[in-house]
């Protein structure tokens, strides 16, 4: 073979693994935008911490096999960093998840996920404070810009009312379940490097030992009611928490962690969606704020745009 033919295969090769790159990362944010849909299905027969008990319960054991056989951890020197996992494990698994589905007990996952749109504009204050990171003027308009599309999201358009009436639970949780997913990220950028897959495994099996307990505390875990709710529980365990993270992972051996986490944007966007396509009511202010939050984060996220270009 010339080293022409092998330049152009050399470069055919490296293009079909960033299309596969970049399928992954749709795939990811896909499923992990039907935690909204198919979680608050299943919060009508089911309480946030049973939910949370049985997605991690399901999700453990194939996080654990796969970890173990593909990225070959050595498990002792992983669980020598147990107070970082155990830190990542209470806010981003336990408090998160708790938290978004307690919010979606009381607002509707179109509001829920625009709200949550606002968190990589408070990750990206959050990292300027806590890791020093440099905040440019741009990325400051970007957060106002982001905070007007909040404000426009929680108010439905209507100021009045909504001075009058204030903010309802469901938004006060989602605002919570942003604060605790920066926390999540922050820690994440300091702990020490582990393989991904095997760090989510330990994660998840943390998770359960700190929820079990509560749960049988308080009434022991409830048991999904129905086959429609036993499947979207299963959907749950599957999709946003196993095969969204392999995805993810996938991804992030071709394209830089920087680059990749400009599609967790796709989020909302897949999750406004799916709810129009089930035909969900909606205002002209969600659709109006929403817009205005993509934009915000879109300029608060304008050089990590530019390097994914």
């Amino acid at each position: 073979m010339s080293v022409g033919s092998l330049g152009a295969a050399q470069d055919a090769s490296a293009r079909r693994s960033l299309v596969i790159a970049v399928l992954s990362l749709l795939g990811a944010t896909l499923f992990w935008a039907s935690n909204y849909i198919v979680g608050e299905a299943v919060l009508k027969t089911m309480d946030p911490l049973s939910l949370v008990l049985w997605r991690w319960t399901l999700a453990a054991v194939p996080l654990l096999a796969i970890a173990h056989f593909v990225e070959r951890p050595k498990w002792r020197e992983v669980l020598r960093a147990w107070p970082w996992l155990l830190a990542l494990s209470c806010t981003g698994l336990v408090g998160y998840n708790l938290t978004l589905y307690a919010a979606l007990q009381y607002s509707d996952a179109f509001s829920a996920s625009l709200i949550n749109a606002f968190n990589p504009a408070v990750i990206a204050v959050a990292a300027a404070v806590f890791l020093n990171q440099r905040l440019t003027s741009t990325g400051i308009w970007g957060v106002v810009i982001a905070l007007v599309g909040v404000f426009v999201v929680v108010s439905g358009g209507d100021v009045g009312a909504f001075l009058e009436a204030g903010f309802g639970i469901g938004q006060l949780l989602m605002f919570g379940a942003v604060g605790i997913w920066t926390a999540y990220t922050i820690i994440g950028r300091r702990s020490p490097p582990l393989p991904p897959i095997t760090s989510t495994s330990i994660q998840a099996v943390i998770t359960v030992l700190l929820v079990a307990p509560v749960t049988l505390a308080t009434g022991g875990p409830q048991l999904p009611v129905s086959a429609e709710a036993l499947t979207s529980l299963l959907l749950i365990a599957v999709f946003p928490s196993v095969l969204s993270y392999l995805l993810w992972n996938r991804a992030l051996a071709v394209i830089p962690a920087a680059r990749a986490g400009v599609f967790l944007n796709l989020i909302t966007v897949f999750t406004v969606a799916f709810t129009l396509l089930a035909g969900q009511p909606f205002t002209i202010g969600q659709l109006v704020g929403g817009a205005i939050v993509i934009v915000g984060v879109v300029v608060a996220n304008a050089q990590a745009f530019r390097r994914a270009a």
